[in-house]
């Protein structure tokens, strides 16, 4: 007759140590061994045998013995990893801490900006090592940003004004972001453009032939998308003035029309003050000086840019001019309108905190 094996202690799970188990193995990031562990655990506090839960789980005995052992004695932590034997830390915090100073603090003698060569040899460490610290810390010395605000003293008042016609705009009225992209050249490559081919990108030669340029006149419309547009050779107030002329001819006379746009000179003429004393119904509000992002139509002259005009070739003005009314009109069968997001004090907020670095680093 064969011996009793030793006897089990029973394994218990709280509802609380239950509720955590089961969302390990819910949550779809859990660990595969983790998530083994835990179904293991839950089965033996059901009540099966180890036996069972081994056929159950497909497991071999023993790993079932090992987990029901090490949750009977440390609970959830014992199904954790122990942390495993390997080489001490050679860096210690006082070394991350002394690249970071250098890095944020100092500069090299003979450089504008850290690498990972200078600053190894700065502290004594390895590139890799200094590597990364920067990547662990998100810094990155070899970038750099730039930045311009706005020095017009209605600036507050402007961006009121223009991010409230976003944000709530007026009854029986049009909204129109009104802007000229001026000295549009038409090009031609030196020679033909290689097609693109499998592993290899299109490629252009970099000289180029100038054909002559034109200047795109464009009124976006927030609300839809469309967008009025007209070209001419030249950028004076004359041209502007037919622009209008055009956009009071294409909204419709019930409406009240306003127009954003920026302080170019040809807006302010004597000629656009006496047509807009004449067309009474025209509005216009200015951006600040330099700050022209508030214009969503530069947004739309980017998709024309990229799109159309980069890497597009012109043999003559006219080709351009007909591509580019091309592109407009195909745009405009299926508009798709820019959605301005943040509110006038958020966006005076985020210039304040730009202003508060400026001033606390001296300049």
């Amino acid at each position: 007759m064969s011996r009793p094996g030793p006897k089990i202690p029973p394994l218990s799970v709280t509802d609380a140590q239950r509720a955590v188990l089961e969302g390990w193995l819910r949550r779809r990031t859990t660990a595969q061994a983790l998530a083994l562990r835990s179904r293991i655990v839950l089965e033996c506090a059901d009540g099966h045998s180890i036996m069972e839960v081994s056929r159950r789980l497909r497991v071999v005995p023993d790993t079932v013995r090992t987990w029901r052992r090490r949750f009977i004695e440390r609970g959830l932590d014992g199904l954790c990893d122990d942390p495993r034997p390997g080489v001490p830390r050679k860096i210690t915090d006082a070394d991350v801490e002394r690249v970071i100073v250098k890095t944020l603090e100092e500069t090299p003698k003979n450089a504008t900006h850290w690498s990972t060569r200078s600053m190894a040899a700065a502290t004594g460490m390895s590139q890799s090592t200094v590597s990364r610290i920067w990547r662990a810390f998100a810094l990155a010395p070899h970038r750099s940003q730039t930045f311009k605000l706005s020095t017009d003293p209605l600036f507050i008042d402007k961006v009121r004004d223009v991010v409230g016609l976003y944000l709530d705009p007026p009854e029986k009225a049009l909204v129109l972001c009104v802007d000229e992209k001026s000295q549009i050249q038409a090009l031609d490559r030196s020679q033909p453009a290689l097609p693109m081919m499998p592993g290899v990108p299109e490629r252009r030669s970099h000289d180029y032939v100038r054909a002559g340029t034109t200047t795109l006149f464009a009124a976006l419309e927030v609300a839809t998308g469309k967008v009025i547009g007209s070209l001419h050779r030249r950028h004076r107030a004359a041209e502007f003035k037919k622009f209008l002329t055009k956009l009071d001819k294409e909204v419709p006379a019930g409406l009240q029309v306003h127009l954003i746009l920026d302080n170019y000179a040809t807006h302010k003429t004597p000629d656009i003050k006496r047509w807009l004393l004449a067309h009474p119904r025209f509005h216009l509000h200015f951006t600040p000086t330099s700050a022209s992002w508030l214009n969503l139509v530069e947004r739309w002259f980017a998709e024309l840019t990229q799109k159309k005009l980069k890497r597009g070739v012109h043999r003559s003005v006219q080709a351009l001019e007909h591509d580019i009314r091309a592109w407009l009109a195909d745009w405009n069968e299926h508009p798709r309108p820019f959605l301005w997001t943040k509110t006038a004090d958020e966006i005076l907020d985020k210039v304040a905190a730009y202003c508060q670095r400026i001033s606390d680093s001296g300049h």
